[in-house]
């Protein structure tokens, strides 16, 4: 049931920020739309096939075996047996912000991704929470639909912005300050549209996760070590509109920030953790 759930949800944002896109384009007419459909379906492809290396490779992600990923490596593959899946790829990310995100359009193309920060801050039981925590984002499904988003939210953002300096619509009988208002509205749009969907998978994804690593214990106090720190020690990672890939969030900040915050707050997620 949780599943056809997210995949509503996961055809309802993708409808949605496609919609934007649309919206975007319209500002040049009918031409305008057509390049900007053109535009999303061959960006959507290029999310589906290369989502995983984009993001990674957005972490200096380095790739490790049974060899070289030591413990990480062992607790990868002693959950996903547990919760009946194939291998996926695992990295390491030469950040010192501690955190950890799973990607991949499906569970036989995923990767989990840790950074060295969370490696430093984690003892083994927690590890197997965060662990645990990405492993169901994988099983769920959710991996694709956070980044399929998180790229075209990005983009999204990266037109607004260039609106400001391009004078968007300035052609005859527009109003240029509507046009890049309408801009703006698009790309907060988008990122409004992923954060309220990506907050309530982070609930199923902590419920699933402690089920995977055998106790929420694990996962509770690894969320409590990544919250305090994720607000002492950035994470310098070039695409906010990624945020959402990561266990915790990565900027905190004001009250702005929040609204656009792709996590619930983390004394929630851990008061449904302890009593949900």
């Amino acid at each position: 049931m949780t599943r056809i759930w997210n995949n509503t949800k996961t055809a309802m944002l993708l409808g949605g920020l496609m919609a934007l896109f649309l919206l975007v384009g319209s500002l040049y007419g009918q031409q305008g739309i057509i390049i900007a459909l053109i535009f999303g379906l061959v960006m959507n492809f290029g999310a589906w096939f290369y989502s995983d290396k984009i993001a990674i490779a957005s972490m200096r992600g380095q790739e490790v075996d049974e060899h070289s990923g030591g413990e990480l490596y062992r607790i990868v593959d002693e959950l996903r047996r547990r919760a009946g899946l194939p291998m996926p790829r695992v990295f390491i990310c030469p950040h010192e912000a501690p955190n950890a995100f799973a990607t991949g359009r499906d569970p036989k193309h995923a990767a989990v991704a840790v950074t060295q920060g969370a490696l430093k801050l984690l003892d083994h039981n927690e590890l197997e929470g965060v662990i645990g925590h990405e492993l169901s984002h994988v099983k769920n499904r959710d991996t694709l639909t956070s980044t399929v988003a998180a790229t075209i939210a990005g983009v999204l953002a990266f037109i607004a912005q260039w609106g400001f300096f391009l004078g968007m619509g300035r052609g005859r009988g527009s109003n240029p300050l509507v046009a890049i208002v309408v801009v703006i509205l698009a790309a907060v749009g988008a990122v409004l549209i992923k954060a309220a969907i990506s907050r309530s998978r982070e609930f199923v994804a902590d419920a699933d996760g402690a089920r995977i690593a055998g106790s929420p214990q694990g996962l509770v106090s690894a969320l409590r070590k990544l919250d305090a720190y994720s607000q002492r020690i950035p994470l310098n990672q070039p695409n906010p509109a990624q945020n959402n890939l990561f266990i915790v969030e990565p900027f905190a900040g004001s009250a702005v920030t929040k609204l656009f915050a792709s996590h619930p707050p983390t004394e929630q997620r851990i008061e449904a953790l302890l009593h949900g």
